[in-house]
């Protein structure tokens, strides 16, 4: 697929045979997105398009729950192509991320050739042995696939939570979108990945991985924004528990909490509110659900009884307000 300025020919094919079209604007992109459920302010959407057209890695950056992890999957729906997922974790190694060989099979069918005697041509058995049939192919070599038809969504999770040394292994990848296997050779995309990494900032991603990408902050969004998120993601809620909901986690985020709620615990607070049949937030159902908003011990015992009480009237009130 190659990108060029006409949006009339970017195009691609589907593994269904279905012909799809990158987005020719940055509207075109946010409509997309909306369709997928995603509420992209117009910044976010820029970045994503730029991403697209320049092909170029996005580096997404901001606390627990803002959406960035959904960002990725709700991209690859977009464009009907594949999201592959690599989830970061301290001690992460090249072999879990990018290719093993089948040591079992291996030696199976090192049997064989020793039964048939073929190992006598050991070069012949090393080809046998280290042939595509016995790769075990990880999220990274997947991504980068020659024999995909079509780019896909590369979501690189949380690669804050990497050790520092599988950032230094990332930099040729994304600059090449290439790999060596020393028994194949070089690997390299006929069409490059669109990559997306996340980062909740545990700790500082080096400048080097971050030059290479396009950079984008996702901010906890705006009352009104997170009341668009809830309503695509709840609409079996009523508008009042809806806008309460939010509201009442807007003004939670702004008091002094171990870990503030992400927008994804709103959506869960409200479709739980709502498999409990409540119409409104009061008080209690905040004593009985507080547990799936807020995820630490310390949270849930600085904000029960009296604060939740007034945290719940000044929500009441924003919402009303609204009205």
């Amino acid at each position: 697929m190659v990108m060029v300025a006409e949006p009339a020919i970017l195009r691609g094919v589907s593994r269904s045979g279905v012909i799809t079209i990158l987005p020719g604007s940055i509207s075109d992109l946010q409509q997309r997105l909306a369709d997928q459920h995603y509420v992209a302010d117009r910044g976010l959407a820029v970045s994503v398009f730029l991403a697209l057209r320049l092909k170029r890695p996005l580096f997404l950056e901001g606390e627990a729950g803002v959406g960035k992890t959904s960002l990725a999957g709700a991209v690859a729906a977009a464009l009907g192509t594949d999201l592959i997922r690599l989830q970061c974790y301290e001690g992460l190694d090249v072999g879990h991320a990018l290719y093993e060989w089948d040591y079992a099979r291996q030696l199976l069918e090192l049997r064989i050739l020793d039964a048939t005697h073929t190992l006598n041509n050991r070069e012949t058995a090393r080809r046998e042995l280290y042939s595509e049939a016995f790769l075990i192919k990880r999220p990274l070599l997947q991504a980068i696939d020659p024999l995909r038809t079509r780019p896909a969504v590369l979501l690189i999770d949380e690669i804050d939570r990497a050790d520092e040394e599988f950032e230094g292994f990332l930099l040729e990848l994304l600059a090449e979108y290439q790999i060596t296997i020393p028994e194949l050779g070089t690997v390299r995309a006929t069409e490059p990945p669109l990559v997306v990494l996340t980062s909740n900032r545990t700790r500082e991603v080096h400048d080097a991985l971050k030059r290479r990408c396009l950079y984008q902050w996702i901010e906890y969004p705006s009352f009104e924004k997170e009341l668009a998120i809830v309503r695509e993601h709840a609409p079996g809620a009523s508008a009042r528990l809806a806008e309460q909901v939010t509201a009442m986690v807007q003004e939670m985020r702004a008091g002094d909490l171990y870990k503030k709620p992400g927008v994804s615990e709103t959506i869960d607070w409200v479709t739980a509110l709502v498999a409990l049949d409540r119409d409104k937030l009061d008080a209690e159902a905040i004593d009985e659900t507080l547990g799936v908003v807020l995820k630490a011990k310390e949270d849930l015992e600085a904000l029960r009884g009296r604060r939740a009480a007034e945290l719940l009237d000044r929500a009441i009130a924003r919402s009303a307000a609204r009205a």
